[in-house]
């Protein structure tokens, strides 16, 4: 995996005809795809993503030649993105390649997606041809006007920098202006080389070393916060901490720990930080959403004096339509560059180092188990649900106790949006599972391209995914590469006829989908070199069966259809969804 916490030194800004290969004299030019390519691989990628198009072909070509990267190819562009994005989640950094204008447009939904989510996915677009820009000329694949330009200005919306080759000479400065700006920012960038220019001469690139630096804390502001966050949790009888979804992308989740262990109190984690802190750890109390929050774990983190949130989102959804968000007087909120301390901001301080210097400061304070010693004096034992009959029909809760058996410290747990969350909440991590999750986009359909992406960025690991039968239907396409990829991915498909999720926040006609034979599906992705396997399981004998058969199968994906009961979900989904409806439908106020 890609360090992401790379300490920045102070360099000068690369100059684009300054590239050298040793310092001494300029080195040969290279093609300005071959300066992509070797820049792609400085910065630790053994792959990337791609959908071909007539703009983008050359460029594909000089790519190709690098041969310690591997070409991946994808159904069509939004999956492509999402791929990426996945990747990115397994490796720290991802670059994808489209075409222009259909392609792109397509790419951004899943770029948001890694804006969303705090993640550094190179977008790559090929463009038209120089010659065209101001000719006056209408182009396919376009919006049938004069200006070529308006795909970069929709890219600097859902990307911390977007840029656009035009001339070869200033190609080396705008690409590595954009890495730079993903590494620092930890999201998106656009880059966007015309057709005629892929295979261009511009200068050769230089070391990497800059293309990683991250922003340093403004010394005075760390030393201000540090003190202030201190003595807020030292004046706190009954103090949390809060792991929230930014801690992995900026770097913290190492010094989040050991901040936690210096302290000594209880430690929750939000939902898309599931997995951010082990949950083995003595000092977890488990999941916190409001009023769905894991067992015992609400009632500690809205009653604790001091909460230290550790790179949280706060939006509708996390905190049950509004009605579970602690109270700011009593709130260290860390963000990536800046914290804020019972409603004090203090600026250009990064989450990393904060939480560094803070731990470093608090280990020769007491510590304070209060929240802990609570959690476990008033810890009640959840009753688990009987074991059905071998042939009784399959519900929920069977399904997610077989599943239960299938992760271990190997295994990476993928849901996608809908009841498959709460699912994976419900889920206990053994040390070295890892969970994923997007819960802040929220686009059904992620999952499967990103388990694809995933998978090819963490060979090694045990990929799980859980989807719905209507998520699925977006983006099942991108299971046939995975079979072309001989990846062994294990898919637990829920058919229950419908979207679940949204039948809880609001039912009606819409949230029906057509039934599809899903795992029968798996043969026309085979076709006549695939082996992919499919398998229905209608109970839990037959569900037994096919995950024995597919935790033995690696050459290939296995998708294991579960059917159940349409109405047959989460508790957590139906009070969830009641107040999520309930935020959705308030009635207009004037300010």
């Amino acid at each position: 995996m890609l360090a992401t916490t790379h300490r920045r030194t102070k360099r000068p800004a690369a100059q684009p005809h300054s590239s050298t290969a040793n310092g001494d004299s300029p080195a040969s030019p290279v093609t300005i795809g071959s300066y992509l390519a070797t820049r792609l691989e400085q910065i630790g990628l053994k792959h990337h993503f791609a959908v071909a198009g007539d703009y983008n072909l050359v460029l594909l070509d000089q790519l190709l030649l690098n041969e310690k990267m591997t070409q991946v190819y994808c159904c069509n562009e939004l999956n492509c993105g999402f791929a990426a994005e996945g990747y990115a989640r397994a490796n720290g950094a991802a670059a994808c390649v489209v075409t222009y204008s259909v392609g792109a447009l397509s790419a951004f939904n899943a770029l948001a997606s890694a804006y969303a989510e705090s993640l550094p996915v190179i977008l790559i677009s090929g463009g038209p041809n120089t010659n065209d820009l101001g000719a006056g000329h209408l182009l396919h694949h376009t919006l049938g006007t004069l200006n070529h330009r308006y795909q970069l200005e929709m890219a600097r919306h859902i990307t911390c920098e977007a840029v656009a080759v035009t001339h070869p000479e200033e190609a080396p400065w705008l690409i590595d202006k954009a890495i730079r700006a993903a590494f620092r920012n930890r999201k998106p960038v656009y880059i966007e080389i015309p057709c005629n220019l892929s295979a261009a001469l511009c200068a050769s690139p230089g070391p990497r070393a800059s293309l990683l630096d991250l922003p340093e804390s403004d010394p005075a502001s760390l030393v201000a916060a540090v003190d202030a966050a201190g003595a807020l949790l030292r004046r706190a009888v009954r103090p949390i901490l809060l792991a929230g979804p930014r801690l992995r992308s900026y770097g913290g989740t190492g010094a989040f720990r050991d901040l936690a262990e210096a302290v000594g109190c209880g430690v929750a984690v939000m939902p898309s930080a599931k997995g951010f802190f082990p949950e083995e750890h003595p000092q977890f109390i488990g999941l916190y959403l409001g009023s769905v929050s894991s067992p015992g774990c609400s009632e500690l983190v809205e009653s604790a004096d001091a909460v230290l949130a550790a790179g949280p989102i706060f939006n509708d959804y996390t905190t049950v339509g509004w009605s579970a968000q602690p109270a700011l007087s009593k709130t260290i909120h860390v963000d990536p560059d800046r914290v804020h301390v019972a409603g004090v901001t203090y600026n250009d301080v990064v989450l990393s180092e904060f939480l560094a210097a803070l731990a470093e400061a608090e280990r020769d304070s007491p510590r304070n188990a209060t929240t802990l010693v609570e959690f476990r004096r008033t810890q009640v034992a959840t009753a688990q649900p009987a074991i059905p009959g071998p042939d009784d029909p399959l519900t929920r809760a069977e399904m997610c106790r077989q599943i239960q058996g299938v992760i271990d410290g190997d295994t990476t747990l993928i849901v996608e949006t809908g009841d498959s969350w709460f699912n994976g909440f419900n889920m206990a991590l053994p040390d070295g599972a890892e969970f994923e999750i997007e819960m802040q986009y929220g686009h059904i359909g992620w999952s499967v391209p990103a388990a694809f992406g995933y998978a090819v960025g963490a060979p090694d690991r045990r990929i799980v995914l859980m989807v719905g039968d209507g998520s699925f239907q977006l983006t099942a396409q991108e299971v046939c590469q995975m079979v072309r990829l001989n990846l062994p991915v294990v898919i637990f498909l829920v058919n229950n006829r419908g979207y679940t999720i949204e039948v809880e926040i609001h039912d009606g006609p819409y949230n029906n989908v057509k039934n599809w034979d899903y795992a029968g599906i798996m043969s026309v992705f085979n076709a006549t070199d695939g082996d992919g396997r499919g398998f229905r399981a209608t109970n839990g004998k037959e569900l037994a069966a096919a995950i024995k058969k597919a935790l033995a199968h690696e050459t290939g994906p296995t998708l294991i259809e579960c059917t159940i009961d349409r109405d047959d979900c989460t508790k957590q989904l139906m009070e969830w969804g009641s107040r999520v409806a309930a935020a959705n439908g308030r009635p207009p106020q004037r300010a």
